[in-house]
């Protein structure tokens, strides 16, 4: 049921922001010359997908989670982006595809193997991961893989409608603060 959910919600975000969305992408040509942001992610049963998403920093920012990334990086448009979560807009096509949920675990890098392992453990690459949940709201990143494996391990046991459309409803009132980049 929360499948129908998805596709319904990502349909309609893409199409009811698309000039916000194309607005963003000619910035972004201006601030970094490249707008979008594709890195392969894993994705549910462990399967690499790639996730898309605005670019918020420099085009010669090494690829590696966001904990690690230096603040530097960042753009100052990119900082907007962030604040405002409007970089994670272009997921909803990663949702409409299927390879993505809005309510699920964060997908995390290929190499992130202790978060990758914890989340095995606990049963938590059998979902989609998705764009929010439990551990964003509660500003849970990828820097404590165990506590995050943990959360959302928890997020999914206790997944519902309410559950779903509340973590929902979090983010987008500036519930959490996404990735820290140090």
């Amino acid at each position: 049921m929360l499948r129908i959910y998805d596709l319904c919600f990502a349909f309609i975000g893409l199409l009811v922001s698309s000039p916000l969305l194309m607005i963003i992408f000619f910035i972004g040509i201006l601030d970094t010359g490249s707008p979008l942001f594709r890195q392969e992610r894993v994705g549910r049963n462990g399967k690499l997908f790639t996730l898309v998403k605005f670019r918020t920093m420099s085009l010669d920012t090494a690829s590696v989670a966001s904990h690690l990334a230096n603040t530097s990086s960042i753009t100052p448009f990119g900082r907007f982006l962030r604040r405002t979560k409007l970089d994670e807009l272009p997921q909803l096509w990663n949702v409409l595809k299927g390879e993505m949920s809005l309510v699920g675990p964060r997908p995390c890098l290929f190499n992130q193997e202790e978060l990758i392992d914890e989340r095995r453990s606990r049963g938590v690459l059998d979902a989609r991961p998705g764009i929010t949940g439990l551990a964003q709201v509660n500003d849970i990143d990828m820097s404590t893989p165990v506590l995050l494996a943990e959360t959302d391990a928890r997020m999914l046991a206790t997944m519902s409608l309410s559950n779903y459309f509340r973590y929902i409803f979090m983010t987008v009132l500036g519930r959490g603060q996404g990735d820290r980049v140090r």
